[in-house]
């Protein structure tokens, strides 16, 4: 675990003015641009409940309708969840930079790859890099200056040189790029979710089993340098496993299901470390149609209703819950030296 930014002078979210020892939470809606029921989840789930900002998938349909509201709503903290994949099965979208120019980058079928794996075996980190910045051109042309950008299904954090050109692009266009540079207590256990899944499934699993470091935060602390020394803000941590919470039983019904997610969200705010951290959710406002596209729909609607819940909302306001936009972010970084 990452401990070297408290070694050097706290967290980054002291460095970025914020109390010592205060906890600062993002809640973050992903894939805004998915659908128009994706659309419908991040407008709610900020308009109506807790979280508070999002990043659309620009190669999607819907990205442009969102992008629009953003701009109407100048108040929401809107960025770009870069996309690199196409995960699903039948409901698919080809890169932006045109598939003529996307060699490596796309499958048999015109789309980006369905996996990440396949991203890192097959895509040039130059062909990569060309696709961000189409992505990011495509959201200037509609008026939006995104307040940050992220990355779908982790893919750009996956492979070294991929994150690389993110954050090149990043900062030559003074956008804070999404990324977990601190202690990463809740991102390791992330990682290491379906590790002791897998174990305790097994009945191999021991309470206190020491598990491996994950790659990633192996070199966060080098890369969250990186990122604060060309004048962004970086996280302390991530969260990113909402999507696997659910209740026991066959007969779940959503209500339980939201209330079930935010008693997980309550439980790790109060296991995460002091700092500023992104909390993710895929909130959708799902009709029966979403079934045509994948089968999280009930775990998306439970994110939104979670993200509504009066419980939650109550738990943070008692708990001294800091909660920030990566607009903030980015102001306060410009006054830090």
């Amino acid at each position: 675990m990452n401990d070297s930014v408290a070694q050097t002078g706290g967290t980054y979210a002291e460095k970025l003015g914020w109390p010592k020892g205060a906890k600062v939470i993002i809640f973050h809606v992903d894939d805004a641009g998915m659908s128009y029921y994706s659309n419908e989840g991040a407008k709610k789930s900020i308009q109506q409940g807790i979280a508070t900002s999002c990043s659309i998938m620009m190669p999607c349909p819907w990205a442009a309708s969102f992008a629009k509201f953003a701009v109407a709503n100048p108040g929401m903290d809107a960025g770009l969840h870069l996309t690199l994949t196409s995960e699903w099965q039948d409901y698919r979208w080809p890169p932006l930079n045109g598939i003529q120019h996307s060699h490596g980058l796309v499958d048999e079928e015109g789309c980006m790859w369905h996996e990440v794996a396949d991203v890192i075996k097959n895509a040039d980190p130059d062909v990569v890099e060309k696709e961000i910045r189409a992505q990011l051109d495509r959201a200037l042309k509609l008026g939006l200056k995104p307040t940050h950008m992220d990355s779908h299904m982790g893919t750009l954090f996956a492979h070294i040189p991929f994150l690389e050109r993110y954050i090149k692009v990043g900062t030559e266009y003074k956008i804070p790029v999404m990324f977990p540079g601190g202690n990463n207590k809740l991102l390791t256990e992330c990682l290491n979710y379906p590790l002791v899944k897998k174990l305790k499934a097994e009945g191999k699993w021991k309470e206190g089993m020491e598990l491996p470091e994950p790659e990633i935060t192996k070199r966060s602390a080098e890369f969250g340098k990186k990122i604060w020394d060309a004048g962004l803000p970086v996280l302390d941590d991530l969260h990113t496993i909402s999507g696997d919470w659910k209740p026991e039983g066959d007969n779940v019904s959503a209500e339980q299901w939201g209330k079930f997610k935010a008693q997980k969200l309550k439980e790790t705010i109060s296991n995460m470390q002091p700092g500023v951290a992104m909390i993710i959710v895929h909130s959708s406002d799902i009709t029966d149609d979403f079934k045509h596209i994948s089968a999280s729909g009930g775990s998306r609607y439970a994110d939104m209703l979670s993200m509504l819940d009066p419980g939650l909302k109550e738990f943070v306001k008692s708990q001294g819950i800091i909660l920030a936009t990566w607009k903030e972010m980015m102001n306060r970084r410009t006054k830090m030296k």
